[in-house]
C-alpha cells in the first residue's frame, strides 16, 4: 500500500468515528430526556393514585353498586 492510500483510509475512519461519536451523544441526550419524562410521569401517576385512594374513602370498586341496579 502506498502512503496516500493509507492516509485516505485513516481519514475516512476518523470521519466515521466522528459521526459515530455524534450519534452516540444524540442517543445519550434522547435517553436522558426520556428518563426525565418517565420519572415525571411516575410522580404524576403516584399523585393521581394517592388522590384516587383518598377520594374513595376506603371503598373499593367492588363495593359500589353498578348504575343499572
Amino acid at each position: 500500500m502506498d502512503n496516500t492510500m493509507t492516509e485516505d483510509r485513516l481519514t475516512n475512519l476518523e470521519i466515521k468515528l466522528s459521526f459515530a461519536e455524534d450519534l452516540i451523544e444524540q442517543h445519550n441526550q434522547t435517553i436522558y430526556k426520556q428518563q426525565q419524562q418517565i420519572e415525571f410521569l411516575y410522580r404524576e401517576m403516584k399523585i393521581i393514585k394517592e388522590q384516587a385512594d383518598n377520594a374513595g374513602g376506603g371503598n373499593s370498586l367492588k363495593d359500589e353498586i353498578p348504575p343499572h341496579y
